[in-house]
């Protein structure tokens, strides 16, 4: 039977439409095919006896592996180290503009010495649900689903493979120098090829991948520190980002579990809000205006198909449709047995005000670092202030979308404050008509609200909700979207209690699970998130030596590859969706904030030693 590796011995691979994951034994476990939220053809992730995979390994005892991305790309690299010799793995997916021409490449080459290989692809349509087709076509071969979904794809290779059972096997010895050709692409691809063709296709569609990845890297103004992890989030965020569509998913995977064995396990193939809300500042920050522009695009048509604010979803499809109901699917037993494994997301119905905070600040840095909003699209913004101005009392699901409570969550509370106070702004700015006078007074009440009426006096600190004793790392947020100034006192005593209480060196708690709304049984990890938020309020508040060291130490809980899953165990291993947006995303924020801390620090002892 199929091992269930660790979620971190996972790289990613993507093409702007769709991602794919590879472990770092030559098999890739998981690929929807051909959008990010399309069934899958191998989910082994999920379940490795019937989830199929795509696997090209040495038949030899003691293997041992190593895997890198090539520098500034998306091409990963796998290799296998035996006692007769070396082999090297080499995947990437060709970004093309259209969705249709979705296809995987692989080459394996021996390096030194003769290896004997093997390879099983098996693929299993449809998440698993539905049965296939194999059919012997001049060039390859056809998979083709039973299912409804009615996928299909060509598997092409340069040596001879048998058929057994609809999967195909190959065993091959090969000698150093010689190199195996594998392409999985859509059967509709105008860029099909003869297989006598397919070493000339794998050649130039490697070039032209490396080419990519690299121009695009090149557009960046980050020359910092942490190039190299700053350049690797931002292209697994690039990875994570719709070509066509401009929107950027929450993580490329659905169903990986917050805890073996346990029931938080979630589809997170979507575009929410507020995830893509900061991803897009993120990119703004490394000189990608380009991705800032699409996704302000996109938003700008989310806004003007809504004809009342309360309408707005915290979730969409990368497509922007709205339709994505909660599913089990029974047949899956889940990563190493978590089940129920879900597809699409029930919180996509909830109300949750901080959403509008976030767009409204996304709407807000983008016309000040990216270029000018219209009129006619501030009428629009114009509408969802009005909205929180009318609404911001009321109870929500929270940024962490507790399923079955409603609250007033103090981070609503920030986020309605910021909603206001970047409206307020950016019609001040921009001489847009607005009623501002309004706006500055409901502002203010919010202000005071979570001054006076979230401070626990017990606690010496701010809750997560109206009347509660429960500390949230939510409130990191404060200083960062400055409501509160990092040395105002009650912040600080606030700091203090959540480093006490949900805080261990660098890694970070959202809250204490058995004191809070959450419903949902069973434990979780510490949120990377949250800990790439502590960070930057470390920094922002002039810490930064203590920050510096906290930000190398949580890159040393990234995978060896530089990716984050939404969590860490407590035994370092990563949990949840993988590789996370929002991380990685932090991560950016964090260490730009801790290099103007930095450089603040040079400039200033500069200074002392110019004026001895």
């Amino acid at each position: 039977m199929k091992e269930y590796l660790p979620i971190e011995d996972y790289g990613l691979l993507g093409n702007l439409h769709t991602t794919a994951l590879v472990s770092k034994k030559g098999s890739v476990d998981y690929l929807p095919f051909t959008r990010y939220d399309s069934p899958t053809v191998f989910a082994a992730i999920l379940d490795n006896e019937k989830g199929g995979y795509w696997s090209i390994h040495p038949d030899a005892p003691n293997v041992r592996y190593k895997q890198q991305y090539l520098p500034d790309t998306g091409v990963l690299l796998t290799r296998f180290l035996t006692e007769e010799g070396m082999a090297e793995l080499t995947d990437f997916m060709p970004v093309r503009e259209e969705e249709e021409r979705g296809a995987l490449v692989r080459e394996l080459k021996v390096i030194t010495g003769e290896i004997r290989i093997k390879m099983e692809c098996k693929a299993r349509m449809n998440y698993a649900r539905s049965g296939h087709r194999l059919k012997k076509l001049d060039d390859g071969y056809q998979f083709s689903s039973k299912g409804e979904d009615s996928t299909q794809f060509r598997f092409v290779c340069n040596a001879p493979v048998e058929e057994r059972d609809g999967d195909l096997y190959g065993d091959w010895v090969l000698k150093q120098g010689e190199t195996l050709s594998f392409v999985i692409e859509t059967m509709q691809s105008p860029t099909a090829f003869k297989q006598q063709e397919l070493q000339s296709y794998t050649a130039a569609a490697f070039q032209e991948t490396v080419n990519f990845w690299q121009k695009w890297v090149a557009k960046s103004n980050y020359n910092g520190r942490w190039h190299e992890m700053v350049v690797r989030s931002a292209i697994t965020l690039k990875m994570l980002t719709s070509y066509k569509y401009g929107s950027t998913i929450a993580a490329a995977t659905f169903g990986l579990p917050e805890t073996i064995g346990g029931i938080r396990n979630w589809d997170y193939r979507y575009t929410w809000i507020r995830d893509t809300t900061f991803a897009m500042y993120s990119f703004l920050q490394l000189g990608f205006r380009h991705e800032a522009q699409q996704f302000i695009d996109w938003l700008m048509r989310r806004c003007e198909e809504i004809k009342d604010p309360a309408d707005l979803q915290l979730m969409y499809a990368v497509d922007g449709t709205s339709s994505l109901s909660e599913k089990v699917l029974d047949n899956l037993q889940g990563y190493r047995g978590s089940s129920p494994v879900r597809i699409g997301n029930g919180a996509s119905k909830q109300f949750q005000l901080d959403m509008y905070g976030e767009m409204v600040q996304t709407i807000y840095l983008y016309d000040r670092h990216g270029g000018p909003i219209t009129f006619e699209f501030w009428q629009n913004v114009k509408r969802f202030v009005d909205f929180v101005a009318d609404n911001w009392h009321r109870k929500d699901h929270g940024i962490w979308e507790v399923r079955k409570h409603e609250a007033e969550f103090i981070h609503s509370k920030i986020m309605c404050w910021t909603a206001l106070d970047r409206g307020i702004k950016l019609a001040r700015e921009r001489s847009f008509p607005a009623p501002l006078d309004h706006w500055r007074e409901v502002r203010d009440k919010i202000y005071f609200d979570v001054y006076y009426n979230y401070w626990n006096e017990e606690r010496q600190a701010f809750v997560q909700y109206r009347g509660a004793k429960v500390l949230d790392a939510a409130v990191l947020m404060m200083p960062l979207l400055g409501m509160f100034s990092p040395s105002e006192p009650r912040w600080q005593s606030t700091l203090k209690a959540l480093e006490e209480s949900l805080i261990t060196d660098t890694l970070v708690y959202r809250y204490k699970q058995d004191s809070a709304l959450d419903s949902l049984p069973g434990k979780e990890g510490t949120f990377s998130l949250c800990s790439f938020w502590y960070i930057e309020n470390l920094a922002k508040a002039g810490e930064i030596e203590k920050a510096r060291l906290y930000f190398d130490k949580m890159v040393g809980y990234s995978n060896h590859l530089g990716l984050y899953s939404e969590q860490i165990g407590l035994q370092g291993q990563l949990l949840g969706n993988f590789p996370q947006a929002f991380t990685h995303l932090a991560l950016i924020s964090a260490a730009l904030e801790l290099e103007r801390g930095l450089g603040s620090e040079k400039a200033e002892r500069s200074g002392s030693l110019s004026s001895t």
